[in-house]
């Protein structure tokens, strides 16, 4: 018997009718399903509502249900317990969610057999100056300029050495599985997501050296933010603290990665094919 927690985008109708379909097929199986968040009240099951804080190591699989953004707020409440993830893909770009809503069931019950892989993904931990408990992020942290019309000059220190500083509307430290979220749109490398890797691009920089850096994922990067504008602070999309002139921020690879569920179908150079209409030859 397992236990599968559940998160639905609410705010899509076929993740919730999905949902529900798939609540009766895990415990008509012999499991135990929970529910995150809104989901439970979503599906009219607040029997089965658990909070973000009682997700814990006795999760035996965690569910998304939804798009690429559904699937990094799971990852974000359960990799540090080291829970597998499966994205079940309810949205547009679908880079994290494998499986298809047709072939929802088969999957969930191929896990149940043990007939799937765990494909790890690195994450990454940052500590904001001031606080007591770092962030983690899978895509990217992004330390952007809060004033329309002006940049923000960022110090970068890789390791206690000093690199540059940067006059820029922002900068982006990139996981391998990030290369493919905002660091892409600033003209970063596309990176296979197995890599590890700290990939660090850019924002419209005022300077001649505007190329991304692919660092190694042991470094330490500091960032500090010099006088001029102060900035914000964003994980995987989500403004989550602002950094005042002198503060600064400190980003290394994460000790635990994602684990993601894995069925051999997703494969990546098959995606970037798919999501970039390239062509055969």
């Amino acid at each position: 018997m397992s236990r599968v927690a559940a998160f639905v985008n609410v705010n899509r109708s076929e993740a919730v009718e999905l949902a529900t379909e798939l609540i009766q097929w895990i415990e008509s199986s012999g499991h135990i399903c929970v529910l995150i968040g809104d989901s439970a009240s979503a599906v009219n099951r607040e029997d089965l509502a658990i909070c973000e804080s009682e997700i814990d190591q006795s999760i035996d699989l965690a569910v998304a249900l939804g798009g690429d953004g559904s699937i990094l707020y799971m990852v974000r409440e359960v990799s540090d317990f080291g829970v597998p993830v499966m994205g079940i893909n309810l949205g547009r770009m679908g880079y994290l969610t494998e499986v298809e809503p047709t072939l929802a069931q088969f999957r969930m019950q191929e896990f149940f057999e043990g007939k799937h892989t765990i494909e790890e993904r690195m994450r990454l931990e940052v500590l904001i100056d001031g606080e007591e408990s770092p962030l983690r992020a899978l895509n990217e942290v992004v330390i952007e300029k809060n004033d329309t019309g002006r940049t923000v000059r960022l110090a970068l220190d890789i390791n206690d050495d000093f690199f540059m500083s940067y006059a820029t509307d922002g900068l982006i430290v990139a996981t391998p599985t990030g290369s493919t979220a905002y660091s892409l749109s600033a003209r970063g490398p596309i990176i296979d997501p197995t890599h590890k890797a700290l990939l660090l691009t850019p924002v419209a920089p005022h300077s001649l050296f505007d190329r991304s850096v692919v660092l190694s994922p042991d470094d330490n990067l500091k960032i500090e933010v010099l006088p001029g504008s102060n900035a914000s602070i964003a994980l995987d999309g989500h403004v989550v603290s602002q950094l005042e002139v002198g503060q600064t921020l400190s980003c290394t690879a994460a000790e635990k990665p994602a684990r993601l569920v894995s069925f051999g179908s997703n494969n990546f150079h098959r995606v970037l094919k798919e999501k970039f209409g390239l062509s055969d030859r």
